[in-house]
């Protein structure tokens, strides 16, 4: 892997093609991000690019009249990251990531990269948080079948039989059952940005990508392309 880049999800929109036909895109923000530790195999045993990826305000701690401590901007950056950044050169930032890119060498303390690393017609890998879906039932969560819908007959929705009650007597792990759905990390493969737009460090890529709104989304140029 050569080059990478952090995005937010900007929401999904359509265009058109030369040829008139219509394309379902996604947009993303991507970038700047900037460079804040470069890692080397002397230093750190391997090498890596740490980037940086949203500006977020430095956590300060004033007293009030009685001497008690407050805190302005408490979810801001902390003293030992502010410092970290003071180091490299550049402002506090969100999102802090690491990618192991054969070319790390080749990059600068506080260098920036934006979305014009990517071209259109390239093919990329993007991975975010999926939505949360919270508590779901086994239908909807693994598509299981329901039961009869008749007058008689208690069983709808419900999950059917895990097991054997006298062999093997238990319940065997990984049996598919109700709970927790979605918030896990997600990776789509093989998706072609459609256009890059420079000026605005905006990418389109064609057809859906995991997350939210808002979501930061890695993007990483593709490990495997189509056969």
């Amino acid at each position: 892997m050569k080059k990478a880049i952090l995005a937010t999800k900007v929401g999904m929109t359509q265009i058109f093609n030369e040829d008139g036909s219509l394309v379902p895109v996604t947009v993303l923000q991507a970038g700047p991000c900037v460079v804040t530790q470069v890692k080397t195999i002397e230093n750190d045993g391997y090498e890596a690019v740490q980037v940086g990826f949203a500006e977020k305000k430095e956590r300060e701690i004033k007293k009030d009249k009685n001497g008690n401590k407050e805190y302005v901007h408490r979810h801001g950056v902390n003293k030992a990251m502010k410092g970290h950044f003071d180091k490299a050169g550049v402002s506090c930032k969100r999102y802090v990531r690491e990618f192991k890119l054969e070319n790390a060498t080749e990059y600068a303390l506080g260098q920036e990269i934006k979305a014009d690393i990517f071209a259109t017609g390239e093919k990329i890998d993007a991975t975010a948080i999926s939505k949360g879906k919270g508590f779901q039932g086994a239908i909807k969560r693994l598509g299981q079948h329901r039961g009869p819908m008749k007058h008689g007959s208690k069983f709808h929705r419900h999950q059917g039989s895990n097991g054997a009650c006298s062999s093997p007597s238990r319940v065997f792990k990984g049996k598919g059952m109700p709970g927790h759905m979605g918030h896990v990390k997600v990776t789509v493969q093989n998706l072609e940005v459609v256009r890059v737009d420079v000026e605005n460090n905006l990418l389109l890529v064609k057809g859906a990508v995991p997350g939210p709104k808002k979501a930061l989304v890695t993007i990483k140029e593709t490990v495997k392309a189509n056969a």
